[in-house]
C-alpha cells in the first residue's frame, strides 16, 4: 500500500523564487482560454501526468499537494535530461538518522501539454529512495507540488481522469452541486476542516491537510491530541515508503467523517507511529490529512487564490471502503518486463494460512497471466468481496542466481480483517 505521507513531512525547507527577466515562476496556459483540461492517468485515484523537462520526452509525475516543491527522483535522470545545479542539500529521513542528498536545478521549463511550467525549480534526489513503480506499478519519476496550483483553481474530476485548469480569474461562482468548503493555505500546503465520529462515539473537529498524493483514506496522527482514540479493531499494517524507510501504523476505521456536509461511512483510517519529524504536524495545528482514497470519491475544486475548496459526490461516493483481504503486499520488479513479487505478508491474514512465503515471484491470478494485470487492478480485486476464491500461481527461488526454483498453486479465501 503506498502511503505518501512520506515527502511531505521530510522537506523542512524552501527552494528560493528565481526571476529570469521578469518572469514570475508558475504554471500558465500557452493559449488565452477560460480553461484547457489535462487528462490523467489514475492509480488508485492518484494522479499521474507525462511532463517534458526543458523539451525532454515527457515522463510520469505525480500531483500532490501534500508537497511544496516539485521533485525529481534520480539525479542521474537530471544529467540525462541536462539539468544545472546551483547547490546540494542534505536532507533527513522519517526515522531521523537517514541523511538523504539532494541537488537543486533552480530554472527549468516543465511542458504539460496545454499547460507549462515556467522558470520552475526541481530539487533533485541523489538516488530514488522512495522506488514509486514498485508499490504503484507504473514508472514515476518525479512529484509536481504547490506550484501547479498557486495561481489557478484547478478542478480534479477523478471519474472521467482529467483536470479542468482555470484561468485566475475564471470560476468565480461556485459550480452546480458543489459545497464550498473554507481552505487555509500554509506553508504552501491546503488544509480544510472535517468532522469524524470515532468507534467511541466521540467528534472530532480536525484540521486535515489535502493530500493528493497520499493513496489513504483518512489518516490521524494520534500524537497531535489525546481525543484521538484508536478502534477496537485494527491491524498492523506498512502504511508506505518514506525517504528515509518502511512507515508502519495501524489500519482501522471511523464511524463516519463529514466533508462539507458530505457524509462518508465506515471510512478506513491509517493511525501511523510517531516519527522524528512528528513535531512538524504538532506545529501545523494538522491532525492528520485525507489522502485519495476519499477524495476519489468525490469532485474535488482547488482554488488556492480565493482560499476556497469545493466538493460534490463522485461517481463512487458510496461505494464501500474495503481493505485488502488477501494479506498480500506485491511489488512491481523494477525491470522492463510486468513482473510482480510478495513483499510482505500479514500475519494471520488468508494468504498466510495457505503458505505464499515472501519474495514469491506471482506468476498469474485466477489462470490469467500477470502480464494482463495492472497493480492497481489486483488491489481492486483483493478488495473485492469477502468469500471470493482467488488463485494464484506462484515461483518460488531458491537462490540468488534464479536458476533453481519450483512453482505452486495456491487458492486464497478473501477474508474481511478490519
Amino acid at each position: 500500500m503506498l502511503k505518501r505521507h512520506w515527502i511531505s513531512i521530510f522537506l523542512l525547507f524552501w527552494l528560493s523564487p528565481y526571476l529570469v527577466e521578469g518572469q514570475v515562476p508558475g504554471f500558465f496556459m500557452k493559449e488565452e482560454s477560460k480553461k484547457v483540461i489535462l487528462p490523467f492517468y489514475a492509480s488508485n485515484s492518484l494522479i499521474i501526468i507525462p511532463v517534458s523537462i526543458n523539451d525532454n520526452y515527457p515522463i510520469n509525475f505525480l500531483v500532490d499537494t501534500g508537497v511544496r516543491s516539485n521533485i525529481l527522483f534520480s539525479k542521474d535522470l537530471g544529467d540525462a535530461l541536462g539539468l544545472e545545479y546551483t547547490r546540494k542539500l542534505n536532507l533527513m529521513g522519517a526515522d531521523g538518522s537517514e541523511e538523504i542528498m539532494a541537488s537543486v536545478s533552480p530554472v527549468n521549463h516543465l511542458d504539460l501539454g496545454p499547460i507549462e511550467g515556467i522558470n520552475q525549480s526541481l530539487l533533485v534526489l541523489e538516488e530514488d529512495f522512495l522506488e514509486l513503480e514498485s508499490v504503484v506499478g507504473v514508472p514515476i519519476y518525479g512529484i509536481l507540488g504547490y506550484e501547479f496550483f498557486k495561481f489557478n483553481p484547478v478542478k480534479i474530476n477523478y471519474d472521467e481522469e482529467r483536470i479542468e485548469f482555470y484561468r485566475p480569474d475564471a470560476l468565480k461562482w461556485r459550480p452546480p452541486f458543489y459545497k464550498k468548503l473554507e481552505m487555509t493555505i500554509d506553508q504552501n500546503k491546503p488544509y480544510i476542516r472535517a468532522k469524524v465520529r470515532q468507534k467511541d462515539g466521540s467528534t472530532l473537529d480536525s484540521k486535515l491537510l489535502i493530500d493528493t498524493g497520499a493513496n489513504h483514506g483518512l489518516l490521524l496522527n494520534r500524537e497531535t491530541s489525546e481525543e484521538i482514540k484508536m478502534p477496537p479493531r485494527f491491524i498492523e499494517a506498512e502504511l508506505g515508503q518514506s525517504l528515509g524507510g518502511i512507515l508502519y501504523g495501524y489500519i482501522g476505521r471511523v464511524k463516519w467523517m463529514k466533508i462539507g456536509g458530505l457524509k462518508l461511512d465506515e471510512v478506513l483510517t491509517s493511525y501511523p507511529e510517531e516519527t522524528a519529524f512528528s513535531y512538524i504536524i504538532k506545529e501545523s495545528g494538522r491532525m492528520g490529512s485525507l489522502g485519495a482514497e476519499v477524495l476519489g470519491k468525490t469532485r474535488l475544486i482547488l482554488d488556492y487564490p480565493r482560499g476556497r475548496a469545493m466538493i460534490r459526490k463522485g461517481d463512487g461516493f458510496y461505494t464501500p471502503f474495503e481493505y485488502d483481504m488477501s494479506g498480500l503486499n506485491l511489488r512491481k520488479i523494477p525491470t522492463e518486463d510486468k513482473r510482480f513479487y510478495v513483499a510482505s505478508i500479514r500475519k494471520g491474514s488468508p494468504a498466510a494460512f495457505v503458505g505464499i512465503q515472501q519474495y514469491d515471484e506471482v506468476l498469474s491470478i485466477n489462470k490469467i497471466p500477470i502480464l494482463i494485470w495492472e497493480l492497481s487492478d489486483i488491489a481492486k480485486l483483493f478488495r473485492s468481496e469477502e468469500g471470493t476464491v482467488v488463485e494464484l500461481e506462484v515461483r518460488r527461488y531458491f537462490d540468488e542466481e534464479l536458476t533453481q526454483y519450483e512453482d505452486f498453486t495456491y487458492r486464497i479465501l478473501l477474508e474481511k480483517q478490519i
